[in-house]
Formats: structure tokens, sequence, C-alpha cells
């Protein structure tokens, strides 16, 4: 707590030096790609933000505290997360759309399986990562969508993408989450059963990005300048796929180039990235989520949540 709190004063006593942001799940996850863009093709620089680092979080809380012990209090985390912190007492404020779909995810099973569809996992085992995780959510909300009680299956949280496959592959259990990209990487193993999109609407907001009230109102350039820049870098990923697949391989480390290209290539089909403007509809479904994993009670008044005023004037929603 000593540490969070001089880090917290270091930027409210002096204009922050722009270091790290906070991505959630940077080095793994594609929520990453237009920041990744825009650091390579000097989004940040032109918009007079000089990101030089991003920091990344295994999702949650972590994401919320890493935004907060950044160069630049300003992360892009789960809206689960954002939600929670606002309503513990910590003094954020969500700024604009990360993630906005759910639609390359799916249900697989093993390559010789006869399972054919969603209906048929009544009496079976289905693995998802972890309790109150988003894969838990969705099989929750496509169970019921498909007129499926959780009671008809035997849900089993097995941990990461790694965990299931084994598990899939294995026989330890009948179905098994996982994303398009993970799928392609182990092909010879798995077979998908349902795609997210096909059972259940894939409008669902996963990421926001948000910063501290008090950061904001100080120096209001920076955070607009971030926004910016991010929609920049999304922008130019639309317009060159296969080059942002490659320069996100590139800050990820990772030589998978071409499987990265065709995901990304698939993440743009299916429009899972906002260009910062807010789906309340999209944000409402996440929170049907929350509820229906027994993390959230009542309904969000997001006026007391959001403030888009940050967002340039196009993206703002209009009343």
């Amino acid at each position: 707590m000593v540490a969070l709190a001089a880090a917290i004063a270091a930027w409210t006593s002096s204009r922050a030096q722009a270091e790290t942001i906070t991505v959630t799940h940077w080095g793994g996850q594609f929520y990453g790609v237009p920041y990744a863009v825009a650091m390579e093709k000097g989004f940040f620089k032109k918009n007079d933000v000089d990101v030089t680092g991003i920091l990344t979080a295994a999702g949650g809380g972590t994401a919320v505290r890493n935004t907060l012990a950044g160069g630049i209090p300003f992360g892009e985390v789960s809206l689960a997360a954002a939600v929670q912190a606002i309503n513990a007492g910590q003094k954020l404020i969500i700024i604009g759309a990360g993630a906005w779909s759910v639609a390359d995810q799916m249900w697989m099973v093993k390559k010789d399986s006869t399972l054919t569809g969603i209906k048929d996992l009544a009496g079976k085992q289905v693995a998802y990562t972890a309790p109150g995780s988003v894969s838990n959510m969705i099989i929750l909300m496509a169970l019921k969508a498909n007129g499926m009680t959780p009671q008809q299956v035997k849900l089993v949280p097995a941990g990461d993408l790694g965990a299931i496959i084994s598990a899939v592959g294995g026989g330890a259990v009948d179905a098994g989450f996982s994303d398009e990209l993970f799928y392609a990487q182990h092909k010879e193993l798995v077979k998908p059963l349902f795609m997210v999109r096909d059972v259940l609407d894939p409008r669902m907001m996963q990421t926001v990005m948000i910063t501290t009230s008090e950061y904001a109102k100080a120096h209001p350039d920076i955070i607009k300048g971030l926004v910016n820049a991010r929609r920049q870098g999304l922008a130019y990923a639309i317009e060159h796929p296969d080059e942002a697949a490659d320069i996100t391989a590139k800050a990820y480390n990772n030589p998978n180039i071409e499987l990265f290209r065709g995901h990304v290539r698939e993440l743009i089909r299916v429009n899972f990235w906002s260009d910062g403007r807010l789906d309340y509809a999209a944000m409402n479904h996440m929170v049907e989520g929350l509820q229906i994993t027994g993390q959230m009670k009542g309904e969000v008044d997001w006026p007391k949540y959001v403030d888009t005023s940050y967002l340039p004037a196009d993206l703002r929603p209009t009343q």
C-alpha cells in the first residue's frame, strides 16, 4: 500500500512522464494490437504522448492496480474489473471502449467426438477457465439462450487454455473453451463444437479504457492523445492487417507470424475492436454475465462510471 500511495503521489504532484500504460493480457491476447501498432508507427508521439512501454496483467484487479502504478495511470482493462474497482471506491472513470465482441471464442471437442452442437452437451463435462471468468459467463449465458440450465451439464474449471486443450484432447472432459487462435494451433487434436457467435449475441464489452478522474482533469491532453493514438493504431491495423499482425507478433516476441496474420484478419472481420466509442447494450450484456455468475447484483447506472468527454467528438454519444 505504501508503494501504491507513492506511485499515486508521484503523478499527482507533477506532470507525469509518458512512460508506460497498462493493457490487460498484453503479450498473450489481442486487446493490445491497436497499441502495438500505435507504438511502432509513432502515433503516440504524433499525439504528443511518448509511450515507451506497456505493462501487462493477468486480468481483473491486477490490471487496475497496474494502471495506477504505471507511468501514466491509463489502462485497458476488463469492464468487470473497472466496475468492481469503482464500486469499491476507486476514483476511476471509464473513458472509452476496447474490445466489444466475443465472436472469436468457441467450445471445442476431441477430433473424433460425435458431439455436433451445444444441445449435445447435456450430461457432459464442459471445461471453462475459472469461476467468474469471461468463459464462465459465456457458457452459462449460452446455455440459457439455448433453453438449457447449468444443472444439465457438468461445468469444470480447468485453468488456462493449455490445460483445457490437454483435458479435451486427453478425454478428461467432453468439451472445452478456446479462442480461434489457440484452436488454430491444435487442429490435429480438436475441432469446434460451436462458435459463441452462433449460439449467443457476441456483442459483449470485454475491455474498456480507464484512468483516474484526478489525472484526467489535470492532464486532459495526455488522455485524449492516448485515446486518439489507439484509434489511429486500430485504423491502420484494419487497413494493413498483415503488417499489424507482424508488428504485434514482434511486440509479443511470438514467432507464429502466419497464425497472427490469420487471427488479426478474423478479428477485423468480426469487428472485435471498438474505435473507442462505447456501446451500452454491449456493456449491459457483460453486466448480465456478471449477474449470472453472482459477481454483481442490480443494474449499473453508467453515467456514474463513464466520462466520454475525452473521446474525439465524433465518438461521443449523441443525446
